[in-house]
């Protein structure tokens, strides 16, 4: 039975920060599909079981190859749980680790008074992309057709998106995991990955990488899952 991989964005972007990824993967004669998580929060806490119910929902009955970005690494615990035995490997692509088990939160503490100071009165966020520099999403995003289109679907997320809890079950890291490390500021955590015995592969760019070069990363991601 083929295997499909899921390409999970973080949902503080959105799908067509993978969509070049998953079409290099069709085009390689793989199953790829990316679940759009941009509704995520609406509807209030808990967040993190729509993206669950999300990623399923567009998950064929196959094995799965699960790989996520940024954020949505804290999610793979619990989307792994909801996939089951479908999941054969995971990929963290310049992405946050979770813990062993417990609970997490997609922002760490030290972040917090950042985003309090960008949220408005509503206690909403300004979009991702609307965080930093023009000239640092620029460098993130140089096509300019391409920057428009990840700034148009972006949502304006929850401050509380970033301090709810998120279950982290026991043994979601039992099937093959790796880390595909991009851009310095996911070098701790390359190391912390390398920590755990997983293989680390490094492809030098920034943190929106499978946006700029998604060939080379295409590559890196069925090396990383054994799919090459």
């Amino acid at each position: 039975m083929q295997t499909t991989f899921v390409l999970v964005h973080s949902p503080s972007v959105g799908p067509s920060t993978w969509a070049p990824v998953a079409e290099s993967l069709e085009r390689r004669g793989h199953a790829a599909v990316v679940p759009d998580l941009t509704g995520v929060t609406v509807g209030g806490a808990p967040y993190w079981p729509r993206v669950v119910a999300t990623v399923r929902a567009v998950t064929p009955a196959t094995p799965v190859v699960l790989v996520v970005h940024s954020n949505a690494g804290f999610l793979l615990p619990v989307i792994k749980e909801g996939l089951g035995d479908q999941v054969v490997a995971c990929v963290f692509a310049d992405a946050a680790l979770p813990p062993r088990n417990g609970l997490v939160t997609t922002a760490k503490e030290g972040f917090l008074p950042f985003l309090r100071d960008l949220a408005g009165p509503d206690g909403v966020l300004p979009r991702w992309t609307d965080w930093w520099d023009e000239e640092d999403v620029v460098a993130m995003l140089p096509d300019p057709a391409v920057r428009v289109r990840v700034a148009a679907e972006q949502p304006r997320l929850p401050l509380d998106y970033y301090t709810q809890p998120i279950p982290v079950p026991v043994g979601w890291d039992a099937v093959r995991c790796s880390f595909l490390w991009y851009s310095p500021p996911y070098d701790g955590v390359a190391e912390e990955a390398a920590r755990r015995g997983w293989p680390v592969t490094r492809l030098p760019g920034l943190h929106l990488h499978q946006t700029v070069a998604p060939e080379a990363v295409t590559d890196a991601v069925l090396k990383l899952s054994r799919k090459s």
